[in-house]
């Protein structure tokens, strides 16, 4: 046998192991036991969370799934760069997988790092239809771990998705366990004074909000792994190690607080790309994001995973230990977090159930002492600019994180009085692109009705709005600016966002990006993928009021563009 055959015979082999990459998943009505309560839901292969999908960078795989139930169905692959027929958005990607059939995915695996996959229909996604993709890069990483866990935290609710959507449109605080007290009035009364506390309490019911605004849905149970906090989920290691743990945020609606007592955390990825080293005591994981963290823990005895509500109104738990069975106190969770007016920042945007901004007495506000507002020219709140790079100075009473309203309610604060993750820690690795001068700014207004529990960008609900139209080879910088007191963590499909944290070339690249009430952020996104593509609120039910956008990405490959216009015509509705 000649040598060049042998080459050839090598290459083909090769070929065959790029392209080896095959799985099947089913869509199953699946049984949910999260300790506290046992429900019907969705799951893939038969259980929620799905199996862990296991790719590597560079193959290309095929995935076949049968959908089982007796409704449209239909799978996204979180943060994944792929053509856009294979993106999994039903009306804008494809037209969906009916009853009873499959619907084979192929596609490049163009990346490595953590993501993960759900349902783009309906509200299968809350009701259990995610899992995880781990997918392992071509070369060696630039860190160093012995051995990994996926973490994947949800939300699960006794409720059905649609019952949530149903009892949040006819009273939006339907969920709210976290409403203050007549005790806490006081409370309030005796370190900032009757009338303060009174005017302040006066201000909020004139907006027809509440500062306990923090979180739409509670009374959750927190998971891990398909595990509630009783059920415990268990890694296990041994004492020298370094472990890799992947956190994935695949909850409806929860922001959780992330930290493992007694441990030190060093942040290496952030929403699969590869981040300068972060030492950090705890971070918060938005909704739909995700963070890959080293621990080293050097003694054999248990450490307590401990994921609380942004809002403080439940938490997950898990542990690591060097045994099965062996556990760690679970922290107590800390005071339910209070929004201020500090959050209100941009509230001229909100409709707070008819009243204008105009409606507004201003004066009467900047007169107010509401204790954390000092320094708050509240008389001219439209001009008040909370942009990531605007907010350094310092609040008396919290640390200052540029991506928080200054003197905010929900600025994260480590427990042990350590080190907080803030975006402005995140650097790029490697720059993904090189830097740019974008070729046109557009500006997302994120912006609602709490009354009648609607969310929009610009005003516009998602069915009355035309699509954002983004020109091939173009980097468009997008400007969002929060005008509701809710945090929105906006997803973009089919392309990276560049977050504009102030570091040039090293802005982290992220799929995710939480924008913080009272803030502007900024993100830059090179239009590289042509087709239509879907640009949303993460909070499920946010999402579902109408606070997403269908982006048309125009020129590039005529045959994207024939696609495109197929699958507008075919499509069935998000």
């Amino acid at each position: 046998m000649t040598k060049r055959l042998l080459a050839g015979l090598f290459g083909l082999f090769l070929s065959a192991l790029v392209f080896a990459g095959e799985y099947n998943l089913t869509v199953d009505r699946v049984q949910i036991d999260t300790g506290d309560f046992i429900k019907e839901g969705i799951g893939y292969n038969g259980k929620s969370p799905g199996p862990v999908l296991r790719l590597k960078e560079g193959e290309t795989v095929k995935i076949n799934v049968t959908n089982n139930l007796d409704e449209m169905t239909s799978i996204h692959w979180h943060g994944l760069i792929l053509p856009f027929q294979q993106d999994g958005v039903p009306g804008i990607s494809f037209p969906g997988i009916k009853a009873g059939e499959t619907f084979t995915y192929e596609f490049p695996v163009a990346q490595a790092g953590t993501y993960w996959f759900h349902s783009h229909s309906g509200f299968q996604e809350p009701d259990g239809a995610f899992g995880a993709i781990v997918i392992e890069p071509k070369g060696r990483e630039p860190f160093r771990y012995d051995r990994e866990y996926v973490i994947q935290l949800t939300d699960k609710h006794p409720h059905t998705g649609d019952r949530i959507m149903r009892n949040l449109k006819k009273m939006p605080d339907y969920y709210n366990r976290e409403q203050q007290t007549v005790g806490e009035f006081f409370d309030d009364a005796k370190t900032k004074g009757f009338l303060n506390t009174l005017k302040d309490r006066m201000a909020w019911g004139d907006m027809r909000m509440m500062k306990a605004d923090v979180e739409d849905v509670q009374g959750f149970t927190g998971m891990i792994n398909g595990r509630g906090p009783e059920q415990n989920w268990t890694g296990l290691f041994e004492p020298g190690e370094r472990i890799r743990l992947r956190f994935i945020n695949s909850s409806a609606m929860t922001y959780f607080d992330v930290r493992i007592p007694g441990l030190n955390m060093t942040v290496v990825q952030a929403d699969g790309n590869n981040v300068q080293p972060v030492n950090v005591d705890e971070f918060r994981i938005g909704v739909a994001e995700t963070y890959d963290v080293i621990v080293r823990p050097r003694d054999a005895q248990a450490y307590t995973i401990f994921a609380e509500s942004m809002g403080r109104s439940g938490y997950a738990r898990a542990t690591l230990a060097p045994e099965e069975g062996m556990e760690a106190p679970v922290p107590t969770m800390r005071e339910p977090a209070r929004l201020t007016m500090a959050d209100m920042g941009g509230m001229h945007g909100m409709d707070h159930g008819g009243m204008s901004h105009g409606d507004m007495n201003h004066g009467t506000m900047s007169e107010m002492d509401h204790g954390d507002m000092a320094g708050m020219d509240h008389g001219s709140m439209e001009s008040m600019d909370h942009s990531a790079h605007g907010n350094m100075g310092t609040d008396k009473q919290k640390p200052n994180d540029p991506f928080y309203a200054q003197g905010s309610g929900i600025t994260p604060e480590a427990a042990n009085g350590g080190k907080f993750l803030s975006y402005a820690d995140l650097k790029a690795q490697n720059p993904l692109y090189e830097e740019r001068e974008p070729t046109r700014e557009i500006e997302l207004r994120l912006t609602g009705n709490m009354e009648r529990y609607t969310w929009s960008i610009n005003g516009i609900k998602y069915e009355d709005a035309d699509p954002i139209r983004l020109q091939y080879g173009e980097r468009v910088r997008f400007k969002f600016v929060n005008e509701t007191m809710m945090t929105h963590p906006m997803h973009l499909h089919g392309m990276w966002s560049i977050l504009d944290v102030g570091a040039g070339e090293w802005n982290p690249v992220k799929h995710t990006v939480s924008v913080q009430p009272g803030t502007t952020v900024f993100m830059e996104t090179e239009v590289d993928a042509p087709g239509q593509w879907a640009f949303h609120c993460h909070l499920s039910y946010h999402a579902a009021a109408g606070m997403f956008r269908k982006v048309v990405v125009e020129g590039g490959p005529q045959s994207s563009q024939a696609s495109a216009e197929r699958v507008t015509n075919e499509g069935e509705g998000v």
